[in-house]
């Protein structure tokens, strides 16, 4: 899972994304996922929903697709520029999820929630790093540190040689 949804929230009542904080007493400190962040407090009667913990429906009846399993797809195929946005049309947002998810269930997935699954990946892709950049970002650190400090070695073993002639 590239991208970490375990600290991210919905919250009815309240517009948008949010990073859980903290707990409080009568609810939880959340931040928003915003160009200006701004910290409120989520009071517990308002429902709050971890976006690790959503899943969309498909055909089989058994089955549900992870919410950032469907963010991976759609990275994959379209990256950070969508070909629909909240306002597109039921139409467009239909064939949209029908490239991104072929087997979702027509029936219980609705047009609000493919225009929230679109705004929320356009908020998510913003603000949430994606961790399998920064791992393969760091796996070619770690090889090119691994190769700088081979050559490290073998010159002065040649040194070595060298002065021993």
């Amino acid at each position: 899972m590239p991208f970490d949804l375990k600290e991210i929230a919905s919250i009815s009542g309240m517009p948008g994304l949010y990073k859980i904080i903290a707990p409080t007493r009568s609810g939880i400190i959340v931040e928003s996922l915003a160009e200006k962040p701004v910290r409120s407090v989520a009071q517990s009667r308002n429902r709050v929903s971890i976006l690790q913990e959503i899943s969309m429906y498909t055909n089989d009846e058994e089955q549900t697709v992870p919410l950032a399993d469907i963010f991976d797809k759609i990275r994959e195929q379209y990256g950070s520029d969508l070909p629909v946005n909240a306002k597109s049309s039921s139409q467009e947002l239909s064939s949209f999820m029908e490239t991104v998810l072929p087997d979702y269930d027509r029936e219980r997935v609705y047009s609000s929630d493919m225009k929230k699954l679109v705004q929320w990946y356009q908020t998510v892709n913003q603000f949430v790093p994606y961790s399998q950049e920064t791992v393969s970002e760091a796996a070619t650190e770690a090889a090119t540190e691994v190769e700088a400090a081979t050559e490290t070695e073998a010159e002065p073993a040649k040194k070595k040689k060298s002065s021993a002639k």
